[in-house]
């Protein structure tokens, strides 16, 4: 790990807690200070408190101020594909049609060195310029792809989690690559990238409906021998994709059991969607420390349909949870406007739950675990997160000893009914209390989008800052 030394000034939001556990009083799991300092010593935070009492303690440390901002730490998109930046927004039907027209032709490109180059760096300047830090990617079944990637994050120096793709089926036969060829260059992989600066890495089966039994048994073997590797897939985002993958897989009663039989359900395993998972499934996930990153953006886009948020709360078996993009499917990159569509799925599940529209499905404690507070919204983009991808020792909140990644909102930006909104959320110059500063943020990811983002730091470095149009 390296970066800068230095101190920024300014008012500042994070979350401490899972606000999920403070029913009737999500403030109590987030922390508001209006004029404080973040102290920054190579990289990491080595201090943070109020201004008057932490500046003091650093007299010769050189400060800069960030007035009329709100400082969070960086987002982390807990799911989102390199190699589909340049296919952003491609109409395609629903997911496996969508995935045979426009994907696997696409991402056969990133072959050639210099088109995987070039966009590698379209790719990591929209996740700065989005407010993202940090994010766990899928590459594609091409080496080339993996290593453009991991070397543009080592440039800038930001904290990222991706791997070779396995796919032995269902894909374009040139666009496949063998299991034994997966396990080989993926071996070659870990070797050269993970743990090397702020490079991890995750041993990737594409989806179940994409990988025979063998590529599976390649994935086992692999975690096996590394451990400390994370895994990265998809589960459950489509009906027919369910039905394809037991198909598949006959002899496992549900999706979940094919990650289950072969080694990878565990600790560090993240699978997009879960959006047709049972109820038990979500309790074995919940059970093997698994997460699931919520993709609203691509599962509207797809029709894939509604994540159960209030059910993967559940207090009694609770499911590590991230946000993700899903870019290309998901048709922005900021997870502000991930928030958004989130927070309307949420309220979607907690109409079918309320009991208003069939009593005899009444469940309020799951209906209201559906409500995306602001306190709830921004811990699944930065503590939860981290929690999700068991970074949370290292990201997520400003706590010292934590990489400084954090990104500066202008609550002042964006379309005009921003500043109406703003208006009667706080007052003014800025936010005064730790509840309008709640409100400010649910204005912003309610109305707001990228161009709310006003710089992002990586490290204690600007990575991005906005150019005024």
């Amino acid at each position: 790990m390296h970066g800068a030394t230095c101190a920024i000034r300014g008012t500042f939001f994070d979350l401490l807690d899972d606000p999920w556990k403070y029913s009737g009083k999500e403030h109590e799991a987030a922390r508001f200070i209006e004029d404080g300092l973040l102290v920054i010593k190579d990289g990491i935070i080595a201090d943070f408190g109020p201004f008057a009492a932490v500046s003091p303690k650093h007299p010769d440390i050189a400060v800069t101020h960030l007035p009329d901002r709100i400082i969070l730490p960086g987002l982390i998109d807990g799911h989102i594909h390199f190699p589909q930046v340049r296919v952003l927004g491609a109409y395609g039907n629903q997911l496996l049609d969508w995935l045979q027209t426009w994907i696997f032709n696409e991402e056969l490109k990133y072959r050639d060195r210099d088109y995987a180059r070039e966009a590698a760096r379209q790719f990591f300047d929209a996740l700065l310029a989005a407010g993202t830090t940090t994010c766990l990617a899928f590459t594609t079944s091409s080496p080339v792809s993996s290593e453009e990637f991991f070397d543009e994050a080592t440039r800038r120096n930001m904290r990222v989690i991706s791997g070779l793709t396995g796919i032995d089926r269902f894909a374009p036969a040139d666009f496949c690559i063998t299991p034994d060829d997966f396990y080989t260059e993926s071996k070659r992989l870990i070797e050269r990238y993970h743990r090397k600066g702020r490079n991890l890495y995750a041993i990737t089966p594409r989806f179940a409906v994409g990988c025979t039994g063998e590529m599976m048994d390649s994935c086992r073997r692999l975690k096996e021998e590394h451990s400390d590797c994370w895994v990265n897939t998809h589960i459950s985002e489509n009906p027919t994709e369910v039905r394809s993958a037991k198909d598949h897989f006959p002899d496992c009663s549900d999706y979940t059991q094919v990650h289950e039989k072969h080694g990878l359900l565990g600790p560090k395993f993240t699978a997009g969607h879960g959006i047709w998972l049972s109820n038990d499934e979500m309790r074995r996930f919940s059970k093997a420390g698994a997460a699931i990153s919520f993709c609203p953006l691509s599962n509207l886009f797809l029709g894939s349909g509604l994540f159960r948020l209030g059910r993967a709360k559940d207090p009694d078996f609770p499911v590590r949870l991230s946000v993700g993009s899903d870019v290309g499917g998901g048709n922005a990159f900021t997870l502000i406007r991930v928030l958004e569509e989130a927070y309307k799925v949420g309220m979607c599940n907690n109409t079918m739950l309320d009991g208003s529209v069939n009593p005899r499905d009444q469940d309020l404690a799951e209906a209201d675990r559906n409500k995306l507070s602001p306190y709830r919204a921004f811990y699944l983009a930065t503590l939860g997160g981290a929690h999700s991808l068991y970074l949370d020792d290292t990201l997520g909140n400003f706590n010292p000893g934590k990489e400084a990644d954090f990104v500066v909102m202008d609550w002042n930006a964006g379309q005009l009914a921003m500043a109406w909104h703003q208006s009667l959320a706080i007052s003014g110059s800025g936010p005064k209390t730790i509840e309008e500063a709640a409100q400010l943020l649910f204005g912003i990811m309610t109305v707001g989008d990228d161009r709310n983002i006003d710089e992002t730091w990586v490290a204690g470095n600007r990575a991005y800052k906005k150019v005024p149009r």
